[in-house]
């Protein structure tokens, strides 16, 4: 590798080895570039989604109802669960995207005591233009990957992730 290629990652691990060269920083070396992947690619995603008035956690919400498929409702608790957020934490974003126009609260039908959450037609065009926007600032960071590559390595992420 050249000094070239070398990031803040091998700066890291080379200060290990000169410290403690009995380890070996493999495992330190490919979470700490996930994660400043994760970190950078997610400031990313909160510009893309702040020309359209979201944040990346308002645009979970209402892509989670969009992806839904028709009649794009769920009950908060559904949300909350594809979202691994707890019930006050949606109650907040549901209540700024409600305000919003983006989605609508009724009371569920079938059970006295639960909502329903629907995407509003507002909500709909505004979260299909969001995420046209979202995949092209994600296709813009693989662009220093081959077709091949990024597939190589979204299989490998893959499995990594699987295995804990």
């Amino acid at each position: 590798m050249t000094e070239a290629n070398k990031d803040a990652v091998d700066a890291i691990a080379a200060q290990w080895h000169a410290v403690r060269p009995d380890l070996h920083t493999e495992p330190m070396e490919v979470f700490g570039r996930i994660y400043r992947i994760a970190r950078a690619m997610g400031d990313e995603m909160e510009r893309a989604y702040a020309r359209f008035g979201i944040s990346r956690g308002e645009f979970d919400v209402v892509a989670t109802l969009r992806r839904s498929g028709e009649p794009y409702t769920l009950s908060p608790r559904q949300l909350s669960a594809t979202l691994m957020l707890t019930t006050g934490g949606m109650t907040g974003r549901l209540d700024k995207l409600e305000k919003a126009g983006l989605l609508s609260r009724k009371p569920d039908p079938h059970d006295r005591r639960g909502l329903q959450v629907t995407i509003t037609d507002r909500g709909l065009a505004l979260i299909d233009e969001a995420v046209t926007a979202g995949l092209e600032v994600q296709r813009a960071a693989l662009t220093g990957l081959s077709e091949d590559e990024a597939q190589v390595l979204g299989g490998l992420l893959r499995k990594l992730l699987a295995g804990m």
